[in-house]
C-alpha cells in the first residue's frame, strides 16, 4: 500500500494500518529525510520510492511479517531492493536514538509484572511399522478377479 492512499486517514485508523501514530510517523519521516538527504544529494541513483513509502514499507514488514516477495509485488520492486530499503530505514532509525523499545533491563526491574504462558510441546512417538513385518509382506498387490 502506498502512502498516498493512507495519508488522509484519521489518527486511529492510521495507527491500525501502520502501527504508529501520525505524529510519530511524521517524526520518522523527518529523521529519514535528514539522514538520506543531508548534503542535498544521494549517493548513486535516485530512490524509486518516496521517503514516506520507504518508511511505510518498513513498518508493513515489521507489523505484518510479510515476505519480501509479497511486499515487493505491492510496491513494484524486487525482493532484494525491498530488503535493502528495510535495512536502510532501520539503520537510520536505530542510529537516531529517538525510536527504541525498552531493553532487557526493564525486565530486571522488581516493579515490572511479568506474565508467563506455558505451552505443552511434548513429543508424541509416531507409530511406524516394525522391522519384523518383512518376512510375511512382500509389498505386492494381489490381483483378485
Amino acid at each position: 500500500m502506498k502512502y498516498e492512499l493512507i495519508k488522509d486517514f484519521k489518527n486511529e485508523r492510521f495507527r491500525q494500518v501502520t502501527g504508529v501514530n501520525i505524529a510519530t510517523f511524521d517524526k520518522m519521516v523527518q529523521v529519514v529525510k535528514q539522514a538520506l538527504f543531508a548534503n542535498g544529494k544521494t549517493k548513486g541513483r535516485n530512490y524509486k520510492l518516496s521517503v514516506e513509502d520507504m518508511l511505510l514499507l518498513t513498518l508493513e514488514y515489521y507489523k505484518e511479517y510479510r515476505t519480501f516477495d509479497c511486499i515487493g509485488a505491492s510496491y513494484g520492486m524486487h525482493k532484494s531492493n525491498v530488503y535493502r530499503t528495510i535495512v536502510l530505514v532501520e539503520n537510520v532509525l536505530i542510529k537516531c536514538g529517538l525510536f527504541k523499545l525498552d531493553g532487557k533491563k526493564t525486565l530486571l526491574d522488581p516493579n515490572t509484572e511479568i506474565e508467563i504462558i506455558v505451552v505443552d510441546t511434548t513429543e508424541v512417538p509416531i507409530e511406524r511399522p516394525k522391522k519384523g513385518q518383512k518376512h510375511y509382506y512382500s509389498g505386492k498387490k494381489n490381483d483378485i478377479r
